[in-house]
């Protein structure tokens, strides 16, 4: 996203401290018994899931109750929080923080406050007591990240840096900074583990490092400013998302090159054209859901026929994170001008909900079951 414009009010970073509301929700909890938003659960058994969504205005990692629809909690994290992620154990989530100031089209950058370094870094949040218990070097600015699948390494994208910072989780050291293309933003860890790739949104590419040495193995043209990337299981086909392309790529990435672009048509009735920037592919593998920025929709591609198959319009205001439901039935979007989560039910395409946040939702991480 841009990168530099006036931040609004937010919370300062600090170890295991909740926000007014989160004080509140525990206050009632202990006067009135369980309130209607609380994350209670006398018999003990799963219930979920639960959403973390990161709010980039907000200073917080918002936790929502999707079958409630409610916000039950909110956990200050501090500055500018983005690209959030579960740990594959499920025991913590992770959240990129950045002390960038955030920008936006027409914004005069040499008018914005310089940026707070100390911000930056990845923070740690535990499952269980919803509590910030740790706050990792990053590097500059980190935008978005991906984990190794034994959650002991962190990729991380550093926007204003032009860097991807590797981390080790259990040290807490930055292993290495590699210099790769402008304004890297989307962090994902090809399914056979053998490279992790960075869409770089104004180099107009995707780069391909190899882990075991941190280098860049490929580099990959796309159309303009990617944003996401998602692969599927078999490690043989990836889906990008193009902003100002309005399109998604199709890459090979044995070939390593583009292999087809979906071109997005334009909704008639909407004087927004699409922007695509999410992705989540369903747990059967057979379709990729795209979220379409400002244009207020969602797609649907068929993984087999690589093909458009559907639009699912109104959506939200500019939905930008997404995710699936657990069963696969719902898709969750995050979306920032409207500060509020949308859940779409899949089957029927419509809006089931929106819940409100307020401030500027990011990105949602999704917790099977509390």
């Amino acid at each position: 996203m841009p990168r530099k414009a006036r931040l609004h009010e937010s919370r300062p970073w600090t170890y295991q401290k909740l926000s007014i509301g989160a004080a509140c929700a525990a206050i009632l909890l202990a006067s009135c018994g369980q309130p209607s938003g609380s994350l209670g659960n006398a018999s003990g058994a799963p219930r979920g899931p639960l959403l973390y969504v990161s709010n980039e205005t907000g200073g917080s990692v918002d936790v929502v109750d999707p079958a409630r629809g409610a916000l039950v909690q909110r956990i200050a994290v501090g500055k500018r929080p983005r690209g959030i992620v579960l740990s594959h154990d499920r025991t913590r989530v992770f959240v990129a923080l950045s002390g960038s100031p955030i920008g936006g089209p027409g914004v005069d950058e040499s008018k914005l406050p310089p940026a707070d370094r100390k911000a930056d870094g990845i923070g740690v949040i535990d499952v269980a007591s919803h509590t910030l218990t740790r706050k990792y070097e990053s590097g500059i600015d980190p935008e978005t990240f991906a984990l190794s699948p034994d959650d002991r390494t962190m990729f991380v994208s550093n926007e204003d840096s032009g860097e991807l910072s590797t981390v080790d989780v259990a040290t807490g050291a930055v292993r290495a900074h590699l210099k790769i293309g402008d304004e890297p933003e989307g962090v994902t860890i090809r399914p056979d583990g053998k490279l992790v790739y960075v869409t770089c949104e104004t180099s107009n590419a995707i780069y391909a490092i190899d882990p075991a040495d941190d280098r860049i193995a490929a580099i990959v043209p796309t159309s303009p400013r990617p944003r996401a990337l998602v692969f599927t299981p078999d490690s043989r086909l990836a889906f990008a998302t193009a902003e100002t392309g309005g399109a998604v790529d199709l890459i090979d990435p044995s070939a390593r090159k583009v292999i087809k672009t979906i071109q997005i048509p334009k909704d008639s009735g909407n004087p927004i054209p699409p922007r695509p920037m999410g992705l989540a592919l369903s747990a059967d593998a057979k379709h990729v859901f795209v979220s379409l920025g400002r244009e207020k929709g969602l797609i649907e591609i068929d993984v087999a026929t690589q093909a458009i198959t559907r639009a699912i319009p109104n959506v939200g205001a500019r939905p930008w994170g997404i995710a699936l439901s657990p069963d696969g039935k719902q898709i969750y979007t995050a979306n920032g001008p409207s500060g509020d989560v949308s859940v779409v039910d899949i089957a029927s395409g419509k809006v089931d909900r929106r819940i409100s946040v307020g401030g500027s939702p990011w990105g949602i991480a999704v917790l099977p079951s509390h």
